[in-house]
């Protein structure tokens, strides 16, 4: 199997090698990338207090909105972006999403109120867009199969970091500071970012692949996608693996900090990065086995471990009034992050396994698809928040038992013919 597409046959015998910078630095700028996102929702999470104060919002349910409005910019705004690198390019698409970023800062630097913040994440959210649709399309440019994954697993762990320290960061702007100077450190990542990539990251669309600017083509696309069993079925199956994500980042600040067990804003950063390390020790742990075991093998046998853990922690929750002990919930909860962290680099792999000539394309719809339909799955469900973590179990089991079902429908046929499976595991 090619791993490394770099070199990709063009019209009159011509190839495409883009002089793509050493694999850990490419490694380290994607990664970068796609923790602008991470970063942006989780540095704010302690700050929900001071935000409430601020701006009198009255129920604590509301500023779960901080999060769920710039998810439904990032989410509705994926749609748009791949077809646009797929058009113009993957440097043009990043460099102007990250201008958007930057101005949707700006915006909630200024907000005089709780909407106006709201609809600056929103702004922030489109931009940030752009980095989740790029992240993926810039992989699939260079890599494919096992070798994908792998570098996706690297990426991810390296991703990890950011929501294991950036609640650390936001309290220790918060001890020193106010909330606003946390929106102006989103401000100098995104500056960075735009800096470190117009150097370094040449643009990795073959011409050969440049899309007409046209609706038709990108509704064939979009067909040809929800038309194959293997890339729609594991697209469902990163929203719903991400839907407990989104369940946990707009529950965890209330369950550990000011609800449930009071943790305050020293121990919410601890337990917040924690979780954090679990999940990126899974993903290193992923790149080094995935190239031996497959993708198929490691992100099933993980996804059915998932339901198992997650269903004890409902019955622990439930049979101790909906708060377990602290080490209890932590430790298997930990288990659960561990475990997730397992499946979705893999889920992503194998969702744009078939998709390399429209990978812009792919990328967006699979992204937009995953994020809206898995963020309004966690608004729905974090709403219900009670004081308690039941919400928060009975979330992970039940999307985690749908995951396992859309894993087995699109599957099937292959997991029981072994010379299939392991031609595309």
């Amino acid at each position: 199997m090619r791993t490394d597409l770099s070199t990709q046959p063009q019209t009159g015998g011509e190839r495409f090698a883009p002089a793509y910078p050493p694999f850990f630095e490419f490694v380290a700028l994607v990664a970068l990338l796609m923790s602008l996102a991470a970063f942006s929702i989780d540095s704010i999470l302690p700050a929900f207090g001071p935000i409430q104060q601020e701006f009198g919002v009255v129920d604590g349910n509301d500023l779960q909105l901080v999060v769920y409005a710039y998810m439904a910019g990032f989410g509705i705004m994926q749609l748009f972006f791949g077809p646009v690198a797929d058009v113009v390019g993957r440097r043009p698409t990043l460099m102007a999403g990250l201008a958007i970023y930057v101005a949707g800062t700006g915006l909630a630097l200024m907000a005089d109120g709780f909407h106006m913040l709201l609809v600056a994440r929103f702004v922030q959210g489109t931009g940030a867009a752009a980095a989740r649709v790029l992240v993926v399309t810039l992989v699939r440019d260079r890599y494919s199969g096992r070798e994908m994954a792998r570098v996706m697993s690297l990426v991810m762990m390296l991703f990890i970091t950011v929501p294991i320290i950036a609640p650390a960061v936001g309290s220790a702007i918060l001890a020193a500071s106010e909330w606003h100077m946390i929106v102006v450190a989103m401000f100098v990542m995104a500056v960075l970012i735009f800096t470190w990539f117009a150097l370094r990251m040449p643009e990795s669309l073959n011409p050969a692949y440049r899309k007409p600017a046209a609706v038709r083509p990108i509704l064939v696309d979009v067909r040809r996608i929800l038309a194959s069993r293997l890339s729609f079925g594991y697209a469902s199956a990163i929203m719903l693996m991400q839907g407990c994500i989104m369940i946990y980042i707009g529950l965890a600040a209330q369950v550990f900090e000011t609800d449930g067990y009071r943790l305050g804003p020293v121990g919410f950063p601890l337990v917040f990065g924690l979780l954090g390390i679990m999940q990126g020790v899974a993903s290193y742990l992923n790149s080094r086995l995935v190239g031996r075991f497959g993708m198929r093998r490691m992100s099933h046998a993980a996804l059915c471990g998932f339901c198992v853990t997650t269903g004890l922690l409902l019955v622990i929750a439930l049979a101790t009034g909906g708060l377990p002990p602290l080490s209890v919930f932590v430790g298997l909860l930990a288990v659960s992050h561990f475990l997730f962290s397992l499946t979705m680099p893999n889920f992503n792999a194998m969702a744009m396994d078939e998709l390399g000539d429209i990978a812009g394309t792919a990328s967006s719809f699979i992204g937009f698809y995953s994020t809206v339909a898995s963020a309004i799955t966690g608004a729905l469900i974090s709403r219900t928040f009670d004081g308690t973590v039941i919400p928060l179990c009975g979330g992970y089991l039940g999307l985690g038992l749908a995951c396992l079902a859309v894993v087995l429908w699109a599957e099937r046929g292959r997991l029981f013919n072994p010379h299939q499976a392991e031609a595309t595991r």
